[in-house]
């Protein structure tokens, strides 16, 4: 039944060597993985006039100022990770980039900061398009976190049917919300300059501002970079493009860029000529439709087509989180579970990963998209620093042809991410002081865990010093409960490996049971030795374990092994499971931790 519903959520499993049809074109990758950072025009803007409104209206004028601001750092970004596309054509990233140029540590932060931002990815993303959702229909206020939490089941199971297949879905609303915004902007600046909007509703360029700070437009500018998120994701993921892959991640990227940069200034520029104010109940956007096209037809087209990008924007840590995942894993830094692909050819448990982490967070923060957009894109501008820094090193390491210009191009990128960072730090600490706590954390047991990878390899290696333990016999120690064909099956497996020396163990509650117990065992099965236990506390594991050790003690001193069969019955039926074996379950779950032990079981198959 689980096997059934699994093949109707995910579909049939793909053979391997179908793995080159699971690629991407420029298309379908603009939509996957340019989701992100196209998304975030809906919030970036936004984030900007909340922070202005805690002085007057009268400062939204700034906007105009701070997003020339954004829109460099923007082409900074896309001109530096361009290069890191051609320089790491294998993808990985931030993560490879410091890992290779600036030393281990830089990248473990590097990709500890992505993956932690990928998992935000998802949980802003979902957040932000349930707020669009609630911003068109406002009785769904209350429901905000089950509706988050069903739209992140949405995009899992998505990406769990493979890669193809969910941006052969996921690409149309990406491109209906571009065309959505290209047609709210353009109409919006036709009315303004048509005269239909009244330039009173704003305050005009360079109006004095009562109170206003270089600590404010700081942290103003800090906010709208949070627009900029997602930009490095199509760098992560170039193993997802189709051949030349580099080719076609760089084209990717430079559109991107293009249609990020008019998205985010039309935005802008409309938000400040209309003199929106930010409020708890509408989105920005939702404000600057209703003054364009007011609540008809075309209103909710763009609010439709804002939430659908804002929930599939979370399809770009979908995307990216799983490959990073890959890298570290190969490296031996988190479990090697993530480099296994499921039956679509997907990372499927980087992707069940993210989906259930991502689930957490927004029960905990219960959706709210204010709280996690400043350690969202903090988090994103660390790797940023880290990989333009690491290309710094790299292009004056190795010095190729043209190596001036990429280094200008890194040293402004890295130059213009730190600044970002060291705002983020300064200007909103009490909101991001936990990624100083959780960072290093990351890193730590990142190190933990390769040292446990190393250690075992040491103590597997056939090399190693460790002498294998000579094996002379076998005791087998069969627990049984009753007289049963199970009981039956599992000591006819015993005889047919160790025939002389079988010690069937039952663990009787009441004295009674043990004698009569001791009697029919004789009559059945007199040639194997039956020992009774009495339990004085109703527990089957702890004399059955005192038993176990007595003998493995012993048997150790003339080198055997002493094997545990536990008889078990398989129903039909999966489900009925859960009403039978919790004893062996038990049992087999204790004894397997213990050293010169081996623990088998014999199954029996029910016909009903």
């Amino acid at each position: 039944m689980l096997t059934d519903l699994k093949r109707l959520l995910i579909g049939q499993p793909l053979k391997s060597h179908e793995l080159g049809e699971q690629k991407l074109n420029k298309k379908k990758a603009l939509a996957i993985l340019s989701s992100d950072a196209l998304s975030s025009v809906a919030y970036g803007p936004e984030q900007i006039l909340i922070v202005l409104i805690t002085i007057s209206a009268a400062a939204f004028w700034y906007t105009i100022p701070i997003a020339c601001g954004v829109l460099f750092l923007l082409v900074a970004l896309i001109l530096s990770y361009r290069q890191i596309i051609f320089a790491y054509p294998h993808g990985g990233g931030a993560y490879v980039v410091s890992k290779e140029n600036l030393g281990m540590n830089a990248g473990l932060f590097a990709g500890g900061s992505l993956l932690v931002d990928y998992i935000l990815t998802v949980a802003v993303s979902i957040s932000a398009g349930t707020d669009a959702i609630t911003s068109a229909f406002p009785s769904l206020h209350s429901y905000t976190v089950p509706i988050a939490l069903a739209l992140v089941l949405f995009i899992t199971i998505l990406n769990l049917r493979g890669i193809t297949e969910s941006a052969s879905i996921l690409a149309y609303p990406v491109y209906l919300f571009v065309v959505a915004l290209f047609i709210l902007i353009g109409i919006g600046v036709y009315k303004i300059l048509t005269g239909q909007i009244s330039p009173d509703l704003h305050a005009p360029l360079g109006t004095p501002v009562a109170g206003i700070s270089l600590f404010i437009l700081l942290r103003a500018f800090s906010s709208g970079s949070s627009a900029l998120t997602g930009v490095e994701a199509i760098s992560n993921a170039i193993p997802n493009f189709k051949a030349p892959a580099p080719q076609n991640a760089s084209k990717t990227l430079m559109a991107m860029g293009m249609l990020l940069a008019i998205l985010f200034a039309g935005i802008i520029y409309l938000a400040y000529y209309y003199g929106i104010a930010p409020t708890e109940k509408e989105t920005v956007v939702s404000q600057i439709a209703t003054v364009t096209f007011g609540r008809g037809l075309m209103y909710y087209i763009v609010q439709g087509t804002t939430a659908m990008i804002l929930v599939l924007a979370a399809n770009t840590g979908y995307s990216a989180f799983p490959l990073l995942a890959v890298n570290l894993a190969k490296d031996k830094f988190i479990a090697r579970m993530f480099t296994m692909r499921g039956d679509r050819l997907g990372y499927s448990n980087g992707i069940i990963f993210l989906a259930v982490t991502s689930m957490l967070l927004i029960i905990v923060f219960k959706g709210q998209t204010e709280q996690l957009i400043p350690l969202y894109a903090v988090g994103v501008f660390i790797p940023f620093t880290l990989a333009q820094t690491g290309m710094l090193v790299k292009w004056f390491r190795e010095k190729p042809r043209g190596w001036l210009l990429k280094l200008t191009v890194n040293l402004v990128g890295a130059c213009m991410s730190f600044i970002v960072m060291m705002i983020f730090f300064i200007t909103k600490f009490g909101q991001v002081w936990s990624v100083l706590i959780f960072l290093p954390l990351i890193v730590f047991i990142f190190h933990q865990i390769k040292k446990h990878y190393d250690a075992i390899a040491e103590q597997l290696r056939l090399t190693s010093c460790e002498p294998a333990l000579p094996i002379e016999g076998n005791v087998m120690i069969v627990p049984v409960a009753g007289f049963t064909h199970v009981v039956e099956n599992s000591l006819n497996y015993a005889k047919s490996l160790s025939p002389d020396q079988i010690i069937a163990v039952y663990v009787a509650f009441e004295r009674d049971d043990e004698k009569k117990f001791e009697e029919k065992w004789q009559k059945w099965q007199p040639d194997v030795r039956l020992v009774t236990l009495h339990s004085h506390y109703r527990s089957i594991v702890h004399p059955l374990t005192k038993f176990i050790d007595t003998v493995e003690h012993k048997a150790t001193e003339s080198n055997f092994r002493v094997t545990v069969i536990i008889p078990q019955f398989i129903p039909k039926k999966n489900w009925h499971n859960i009403l039978h074996n919790q004893s062996s379950l038990l049992i087999r779950a204790f004894l397997l931790y213990k050293r010169n032990l081996v623990v088998t079981t014999v199954p029996y198959h029910l016909k009903k």
